[in-house]
């Protein structure tokens, strides 16, 4: 049973997510949030295995500082990030902070419940439209060269270059490799100069391509 909190300001959607989602045999909403400040208590009494959380709540906490905080205080759950913007700065701003994945919120049932699966068994999830834009920068920079230098990485650099691209900090990273934080600062740097990029959305295109997120 995947266990789900809902994070919106919205009522009614919250209300129209809950009876979709509980008419799904494996999946139960657990608890409900209008807030991230909400989003981040009820997370702790909770423990879900997934957060579905809206970015925009004018109200309380918004959902990028609900995910960040959230994540360092319950990495193991997944948070997807539920938007109304078709946006690759909102897209990368939700991954930075922690975030499994997004989806638009006019994205049909089917894709958030595929969504939802994904992120709880640990995979990377975006919509369409978001990996169609990455894998065009992605092919951009194909034009610019930065192809062929993948197999340049080592075993260790493409994990930490796995967990960069889902939204991991250098922290989290050390945390789950078991290095120090310096030593994942060194392969980042290596990773980089091999791949010839200087951004994350970089970082997570070339992941995309290679298969490492599992999407």
């Amino acid at each position: 049973m995947i266990k789900i909190l809902l994070c919106d300001d919205h009522a009614v959607v919250r209300m129209g997510l809950k009876m979709l989602l509980n008419n799904h045999p494996d999946m139960e909403v657990i608890g409900e949030a209008s807030e991230g400040n909400e989003a981040i208590q009820k997370s702790l009494e909770l423990r879900p295995d997934v957060v579905i959380m809206d970015l925009s709540m004018p109200h309380g906490k918004d959902g990028l500082s609900a995910t960040s905080e959230l994540k360092k205080l319950l990495p193991d759950t997944a948070i997807l990030i539920l938007t109304m913007h078709d946006d690759e700065e909102y897209l990368f701003r939700g991954i930075q902070a922690g975030a499994s994945g997004s989806i638009l919120k006019s994205a049909p049932h089917e894709e958030l419940v595929a969504a939802i699966y994904s992120v709880s068994e640990g995979n990377a999830y975006l919509h369409p439209s978001a990996t169609k834009r990455l894998m065009e920068e992605y092919l951009g920079s194909v034009k610019l060269g930065n192809t062929d230098t993948f197999n340049l990485l080592s075993d260790r650099e493409k994990e930490v270059l796995t967990l960069i691209a889902k939204g991991y900090s250098n922290k989290e990273t050390a945390e789950q490799l078991v290095i120090s934080v310096k030593t994942v600062e060194t392969h980042k740097a290596n990773l980089m100069e091999k791949l010839q990029m200087k951004t994350r959305p970089e970082l997570v295109a070339i992941a995309l391509k290679k298969g490492l997120l599992g999407i």
